[in-house]
This record gives C-alpha cells, structure tokens and sequence, in this order.
C-alpha cells in the first residue's frame, strides 16, 4: 500500500508540479545552499508552506496522499538550505501555525506577490501547486474552491488561467476513475463474478477459478508447457482481480 502511495504521488508531482520546481525560489542558491535564519514568512518558502495549510484547512482533514504531498514539500524545500533540518522543523511548525486560521491569508499572499511581482508563470505553478493539494484527495469541495480564488485573486492570476487549471484537475481525476471502472468491470469479468456478489460469494468464485487454473493441477493433468504456461498467465490475472475487487470493496 505504501509503495502504491508513493507511486501515486510520483506521478501526481511529476504531472503537475514538472515546471515548478523548489530552486526557483528567489532566494535559493543551487551551488552554494543558504543558511537561513530570519522570518520564514517573509521567504517564498515559507508563504508557500503557509498557503498549504490554508488550503489544508479548507476541508478539514489531511488524507494519506496530502500528508505525503506536505512530507515532500518540506524535505524539497529545506534540502536546498545549509541548516536544512532546522528549516524543515520550522517549516512544519509554520504550517501547524497557519492552519489555525485563515484571517491573514491575503497578506501572506500580498507578501508572496511582493517577491514574485516580475514573475507570473511563477505564480500560475505556486497556484497549481495549491490546486494540486486541494485535489489530491479527488474531490474539490465548495470551501477548497473559494480559499483558492481568494488566493488566486490576491495573486493577481488571471480567472482564465484559474479556470484552466482547475479544468485539467477535474479532466485529469476523470480519466483516472474512467480508468479505475473499467479495470473494476474487467476484474469482474475475470472473477466470473458480479459487483453484487458478497464477500463469501467472491471468494467461492476465487477459490474455483484457482482449482481450475493452478499451474500445478495443470501440469499433474500431463498438460504441454504452453498450456502450463498460460495457465500461470491466467492465475496471475485471477489473484489481480481478485485483490482489486476486495479492495474496492474494503474485504
């Protein structure tokens, strides 16, 4: 499960975060990493953890992917600093902070602008970034929605561009369940079994798919190795379906 995490957030980060990268940050220096001991809110960095939490905020709790998502943003983040592991303490307890209350949220975000005035495209990605969060968790309520276009709002990005990104969100989280459907129905399909079957039904199906299928009945029968072979294919196929249907369905 936890490698599936990991992958998931891989292609997640790596869809929408290729452009925005953390040594952007106007005071990041690649070759010689910084030494930062002042306000964090007055760093891109630190406005950035700060309108995560904000976002975070927004519905109320942290599922695994977000809590992954904030785990690589400090790590990222403070990796690029010479004191990297105080920065990242400080970074966490930054975002405990401002998730606490939303009042300053537009004047984190006019100090954001403050220091990327010059550069849009670097506040389009902050902003994809926060979208990023408020739909990892594949739905995007009412209360996500309105704390991103405040902030949307206050960093001066255009509605058009807003709306393009939240767009993509919706067309990209789409597709991934479009995806999830049918690799179900095909499980089913492969199970010889119905979404309405119940557990016991599921797995008396499994059970004499198995007998049916195991490469060691097969080969016992004097079957060739062809047929051995697929017969090990298809038992594969089965134990797959199998595992994603009880998934689905919490067994």
């Amino acid at each position: 499960m936890k490698l599936i995490v990991l992958l998931v957030i891989g292609v997640i980060l790596f869809f929408i975060a290729r452009n925005y990268k953390t040594e952007r940050f106007k005071n990041i220096n690649l070759k010689v990493k910084e030494k930062f001991d002042g306000d964090l809110m007055n760093h891109e960095a630190g406005l950035l953890v700060a309108l995560m939490a904000k976002v975070a905020k927004a519905d109320g709790q942290v599922c695994e992917l977000e809590a992954e998502l904030l785990k690589h943003t400090f790590n990222d983040i403070s990796s690029h600093f010479e004191n990297s592991e105080e920065i990242r303490d400080r970074l966490k307890e930054l975002y405990i902070n401002e998730k606490k209350s939303f009042d300053n949220t537009i004047d984190v975000c006019n100090k954001l602008h403050s220091l990327t005035k010059f550069d849009y495209a670097k506040r389009v990605k902050i902003l994809e970034y926060l979208l990023n969060l408020a739909f990892i968790d594949k739905e995007f309520s009412d209360a996500e929605k309105m704390i991103c276009e405040d902030i949307s709002n206050a960093l001066k990005i255009k509605q058009t561009d807003f709306d393009n990104i939240v767009n993509n969100f919706i067309a990209f989280y789409a597709q991934q369940a479009s995806n999830k459907a049918l690799n179900l129905e095909k499980a089913y399909e492969v199970l010889e079994a119905s979404p309405n079957d119940d557990a016991a039904t599921l797995k008396k199906k499994y059970r004499s798919l198995v007998k049916k299928h195991h490469p060691d009945i097969i080969s016992g029968q004097g079957a060739s190795q062809s047929i051995i072979d697929e017969a090990t294919k298809k038992l594969q196929e089965i134990n797959e379906a199998y595992e994603l249907i009880k998934k689905e369905k919490g067994l």
